[in-house]
């Protein structure tokens, strides 16, 4: 055991969360990736608004785990392509925190078609959440964040903004054309964004799962032909999960990663290594 000057030690040394000080908003935050994300800032210390556009009471939940365990969180809902709905959103974060620092622009969804039998409601629909949606929030955000400036007591930046994004920005997929087009819109929405924000120090970045055990994908992991089907898409031999996002996250929107803006970190066990090709091709 350390002695009691050791403990005296350890507890004057010891650094405070990371994003202490700061209010982070997730969207899509009820399930899945989102939701990875919103508990892993709570534990860095972040105040966190979990959006949600459906299932309030997966929302709350989380809501809860994060006020027990001594942290600070709210539940809004939201349709991310709505205007209307972002707006409200972004208000009731800031009359609940007092400001915005950091936005996760994670809600998405997938609607799956060939592209013969697409309809351009399904299109519409896909691209209006996980592209139109990500512009609605940023812009919100943006505004947020010129308007208070650097707070340099608890960030270096203004503010971050942190895009979700996937491995087909880079790998086509066939029957998924919307949500592959989406997700490269994504792309270039983010670099152009750091470009344009940098001067005014807002970062923003984006992540790239690959394969995240989450409910929106459960058929291609919860068989185990289908779960053997996808390791071999994987170099790195497991199935991502919610936490593996949700601590890139933490790093991404930290002061320790103050110099990176403008990039997309592919977390995704060497997935977009094109595996197909350890044998020769």
């Amino acid at each position: 055991m350390p002695t009691p000057s050791q403990a005296l030690n350890s507890a004057t040394n010891a650094q405070p969360p990371v994003l202490q000080g700061q209010t982070a908003l997730v969207t899509g935050a009820n399930s899945g990736i989102g939701e990875g994300i919103a508990r892993a800032m709570a534990a860095a210390g972040a105040a966190v608004v979990v959006n949600y556009v459906s299932h309030p009471e997966a929302a709350d939940t989380i809501v809860d785990d994060i006020t027990a365990a001594g942290g600070r969180a709210l539940a809004l809902a939201a349709d991310v392509s709505k205007e209307d709905d972002v707006q409200a959103l972004f208000r009731g974060a800031i009359d609940a925190f007092g400001t915005v620092d950091i936005l996760v622009n994670n809600a998405g969804m997938q609607d799956d078609a060939r592209l013969v039998d697409m309809t351009l409601e399904q299109w519409n629909r896909v691209l209006a959440v996980n592209l139109t949606g990500q512009f609605l929030c940023a812009r919100e955000a943006v505004r947020e964040f010129l308007r208070r400036g650097v707070r340099p007591e608890v960030s270096c930046a203004a503010g971050k903004i942190l895009c979700i994004s996937s491995v087909h920005e880079r790998i086509p997929w066939a029957g998924h054309v919307n949500y592959a087009v989406s997700k490269g819109g994504v792309m270039q929405l983010m670099m152009t964004m750091a470009q344009e924000l940098g001067p005014h120090r807002v970062r923003v970045n984006s992540i790239a799962p690959g394969a995240i055990r989450t409910p929106i994908n459960r058929s291609a992991w919860e068989t185990a032909g289908a779960e053997a089907a996808l390791l071999a898409l994987i170099p790195y031999g497991r199935i991502g999960e919610p936490d593996d996002i949700g601590n890139v996250a933490v790093w991404l929107v930290s002061d320790a990663a103050d110099y990176v803006t403008g990039a997309t970190l592919f977390v995704d066990g060497g997935m977009t290594l094109y595996p197909g090709f350890a044998t020769g091709g």
